[in-house]
C-alpha cells in the first residue's frame, strides 16, 4: 500500500498549533522562514514516500538477520539510510556548533512523523539519536561534545539508550551493570563497563560504521536504587589517533528479539565486557545518571508519542483507500440503487471519521508539545514547565490512539484485515509496542499524578486547564470536560497515593483529550476563517472543520465518562486478595 505524506495537514498544524511563525521571529530560529519550512515538509515527504515506504512491507517479511559477528539489515535499508544522512535530515535541529542547522525541534518532529509513517520500525534508528545529542549537550564535557556530537548530529553514527536489564524491567534502580575506573595505563580515566542490557533498539546493525551507546551502570560502592546510577558513553568502536572508529571495544550483540511487530528494526540483547574489555566515558557527574538519562528519555517519549500519529496516519490512509474501492451491499437507505463502496455505509463512515479525528487530535497534541519545547529553548520558563506537563500526555494518549486506530483499520478491511497480505495487520502489530516502551503508559500516568501534579506548586498544570477552559468558550462539551479536569485535579491533590494511582490512567486520558480538543477547536476556527477569506484549499479546510467537529462532538464527551474511574479510588481494586484473582 502506497503512502502519501500529509503535507497540507502538517503545514496547517505547524502554522496554527505550533505557531511556527512566532518561533521564526526569534533570532535563534530566524532561518525557519516560510520557504524553508515548506522545503523541509515537502522534501522529507518525498524521501519518506520514495525511499522508506517501499521498504515497510519488505522489511516486515525479510527481517534483520543476527549472526555472531553482527546484525545485517534487509536489502535496501542501507541505501535509504544513506539518503537520510546525505540529505542532512538528521541535523535539522542539531546544535550549529557541531554541524547542525539549529532549526526548531518542531520541524525535526515533522521529519520523524513522515519517515515513521512511511516505515515506523526503520525510523526507530532516528528516534534515540536526538536524545543522545541532548544528553551530551547538557552534561558532556567540551572534549566529549567535540569528539562525538558531529557524527551523531549528521546521523553518520547513531545513538542508543541502555537502561533495561534482565529481571529488572521498568525498575531501573535494580540494574547491576558495573563501571570500574581505570587508574593507570593507556586507558586511565576510562571505566571498564561490564553487564548485559536488553531491548536495545538498533543496538547493532550495519547501517553506520559506529554506534554510540549511552549505558547506565554502577560504580563500586554506589548506593542502591536510582541514587547510585551513573551514565557512560560506550562506543561500539573506540577511535584511533586519527579519530576513526577502528578499535574494537568488546561490545557484543548476543541476540535479537523475535517480536510481534516492528520487524524493520533489530531489538538487541547487548553484552559489555564479556568478550574483551568494554571501555566507557562518564557523562556528567558520578551518580548523576538518572538526571542525564531523563534528558534522553523526555526527547524519546515525545518522539514515541509521534509514533502514535505515524501508525494512525498510515492505518487511516490504508483504510480509506480500501473503503473507497471495496464494493459490498446496497446502502440501507437506498436498497434499489445496488451495491456501493463500503465508504458509503454509515458505520464505516463512523469508523473512518473516528480514525481521522483521532489521528489529527494526536498530531495536534504532539506538535503542540514540540512547539512548547521550542519556546522553552528560547527561555520561556512557562513553556518549559508546560512541556514537562505535556510529555506524559503526548507519549501515552497518542500511542493508545495508535492501537485503536490500527484496530479500526483491520475492522474496516473485515476478514481481509485479518490476513497479512493486505498489510492492515502489520499496522496493528507495529502499534502495540508504543504504549509499552520509553516508560509504559501506566508509568506516564503515574508521573502525571505524582511529580507533575505538584510541580511548581501545581501552577503549570492548573495553567494548562485554565487555557483549555478559556479556549473552550462556546463549546459545551469541551467546557464540561475542562471543568471535569479541574475537579479531578483538585480531587487528586487531596487523595492518597493509591487512590491517585488507581485513577491516573483515566485522568491522563481526560487531560489529553481536553488538550487535543482545545487544539482542534483552534484549527476548526482557523479553517473557518480561511474559508471566509477565500484562502487555502476549500476541500482540505472543509475536511478539517468536519473532522474537528467529530472530535468535539463525539470524542470529547466520551472522555467525560472517565471522571468516575478517575475518582473511584483504589478500594475496589483490592476487594479481592491476589490469591482470589489468580484462582
Amino acid at each position: 500500500m502506497s503512502y502519501r505524506p500529509p503535507v497540507t495537514e502538517q503545514r496547517f498544524v505547524l502554522d496554527h498549533v505550533v505557531r511556527i511563525g512566532e518561533l521564526a521571529a526569534h533570532e535563534r530560529f530566524a532561518d525557519a522562514t516560510p520557504d524553508m519550512v515548506d522545503a523541509i515538509v515537502e522534501g522529507i515527504g518525498q524521501l519518506a514516500e520514495g525511499e522508506y515506504a517501499p521498504l515497510n512491507r519488505f522489511g516486515d517479511v525479510n527481517n534483520p538477520k543476527w549472526s555472531p559477528t553482527g546484525v545485517t539489515m534487509p536489502e535496501g535499508f542501507k541505501a535509504a539510510y544513506k539518503a537520510f544522512v546525505e540529505g542532512g535530515w538528521g541535523s535539522i535541529d542539531g546544535p550549529t556548533a557541531y554541524g547542525g542547522q539549529g532549526l526548531p525541534f518542531s520541524l525535526a518532529n515533522v521529519i520523524i512523523e513522515s519517515l515513521g509513517t512511511a516505515n515506523m520500525g526503520f525510523t526507530l534508528i532516528n528516534i534515540l539519536t536526538p536524545g543522545a545529542i541532548h544528553a551530551l549537550m547538557a552534561y558532556g564535557s567540551e572534549e566529549q561534545k567535540a569528539t562525538w556530537l558531529p557524527k551523531l548530529v549528521s546521523g553518520e553514527w547513531n545513538g542508543t539508550m541502555n537502561l533495561t536489564e534482565p529481571g529488572a524491567g521498568s525498575d531501573v534502580g535494580a540494574l547491576r551493570s558495573t563501571a570500574e575506573l581505570v587508574t593507570d595505563g593507556p586507558m586511565a580515566g576510562q571505566y571498564k563497563i561490564r553487564g548485559q542490557k536488553i531491548y536495545i533498539t538498533f543496538g547493532e546493525h550495519d547501517l553506520t560504521d559506529n554506534i554510540v551507546h549511552l549505558v547506565l551502570a554502577r560504580t563500586p560502592g554506589a548506593p542502591e536504587g536510582t541514587r547510585g546510577i551513573s551514565l557512560f558513553l560506550v562506543p561500539k568502536y573506540r577511535l584511533d589517533a586519527d579519530g576513526r572508529p577502528t578499535i574494537d571495544n568488546g561490545v557484543r550483540c548476543r541476540s535479537i528479539e523475535h517480536k510481534l511487530g516492528l520487524h524493520n528494526s533489530p531489538t538487541c540483547v547487548m553484552a559489555y565486557g564479556e568478550d574483551g574489555d568494554s571501555y566507557g566515558e562518564m557523562i556528567g557527574s558520578e551518580f548523576g545518571g538518572m538526571r542525564a538519562m531523563f534528558v534522553m528519555m523526555n526527547a524519546a517519549r515525545l518522539l514515541v508519542g509521534n509514533q502514535g500519529i505515524q501508525i494512525s496516519e498510515r492505518a487511516t490512509q490504508h483504510a480509506l483507500r480500501y473503503a473507497a474501492d471495496r464494493v459490498q451491499s446496497a446502502r440501507a437507505s437506498d436498497p434499489a440503487a445496488g451495491p456501493v463502496a463500503i465508504i458509503e455505509h454509515p458505520d464505516v463512515r463512523r469508523m473512518l471519521l473516528r480514525m481521522k479525528a483521532l489521528t489529527e487530535g494526536a498530531r495536534a497534541l504532539v506538535y503542540y508539545a514540540a512547539g512548547q519545547s521550542d519556546r522553552g529553548t528560547l527561555g520561556d520558563d512557562a513553556a518549559r514547565a508546560r512541556t514537562d506537563i505535556l510529555i506524559p500526555l503526548a507519549k501515552a494518549w497518542p500511542t493508545d490512539i495508535g492501537c485503536e486506530v490500527a484496530s479500526l483499520g483491520i475492522q474496516i478491511h473485515g476478514g481481509m484485515g485479518f490476513v497479512e497480505e493486505t498489510g492492515a495487520a502489520q499496522h496493528y502489530r507495529d502499534a502495540r509496542i508504543a504504549p509499552i516502551y520509553e516508560g509504559t503508559n501506566g508509568i506516564q500516568a503515574a508521573d502525571l499524578v505524582g511529580r507533575k501534579l505538584s510541580m511548581g506548586n501545581g501552577e503549570p498544570l492548573s495553567a494548562l486547564v485554565a487555557d483549555i477552559r478559556a479556549g473552550a468558550q462556546g463549546e459545551g462539551n469541551l467546557l464540561a470536560l475542562a471543568a471535569a479536569c479541574a475537579d479531578v485535579t483538585d480531587w487528586m491533590r487531596a487523595a492518597s497515593v493509591d487512590d491517585r494511582l488507581a485513577g491516573s490512567v483515566d485522568y491522563l486520558a481526560m487531560m489529553a483529550v481536553a488538550t487535543a480538543g482545545w487544539l482542534m477547536r483552534i484549527q476548526h476556527d482557523a479553517a473557518k476563517a480561511a474559508l471566509a477569506a477565500g484562502e487555502g484549499d476549500p476541500d482540505f479546510l472543509n475536511a478539517k472543520i468536519a473532522t474537528a467537529r467529530f472530535f468535539l462532538d463525539r470524542i470529547v464527551p466520551e472522555a467525560l465518562g472517565r471522571k468516575a474511574g478517575a475518582t473511584a479510588g483504589a478500594a475496589d481494586l483490592y476487594s479481592l486478595k491476589a490469591s482470589q484473582l489468580v484462582a
